[in-house]
């Protein structure tokens, strides 16, 4: 018989991460990699790990993830958010204690376009009088 496997996709910014929950002891993989070494910054180590604390399911599911897009820290937060997400597929009873700390809330900002005439999205071109 097959195990059971949780599915959440996770976004910020440019990055894209698909996360897979199948149960097991709490080790976390990303693009093949362990945490560990995929993330160099202990912040986004943690930063990933927080939903799975939180619920206090963090020794109950192994995490394999494919992340791609985007720098280090727009992937850790796509990987917080799609971790958040299949946590809610696999138990309903964790979305008080995800919504409150604002993990399953897609976070819309995004890098602005540059402008026609200026030199990146808001930065004009220095100003001289003569």
């Amino acid at each position: 018989m097959a195990k059971v496997q949780y599915y959440g996709t996770g976004r910020r910014k440019k990055s894209i991460a698909r996360v897979r929950l199948v149960p097991g002891n709490g080790k976390v993989t990303v693009n093949g990699r362990e945490l560990d070494n995929y993330f160099d910054y202990e912040t986004l180590k943690r930063e990933v790990k927080r939903p799975l604390v939180m619920t206090e399911t963090d020794s109950k599911f192994d995490v394999i993830a494919t992340v791609y897009g985007g720098g280090f820290t727009g992937q850790a937060g796509a990987l917080r958010h799609g971790i958040s997400r299949a946590l809610l597929k696999a138990d309903g009873e964790h979305r008080p204690v995800l919504k409150k700390a604002g993990f399953l809330t897609r976070d819309q900002r995004m890098k602005e376009r540059k402008k026609y005439g200026l030199k990146k999205a808001r930065r004009a071109p220095q100003f001289s009088k003569r």
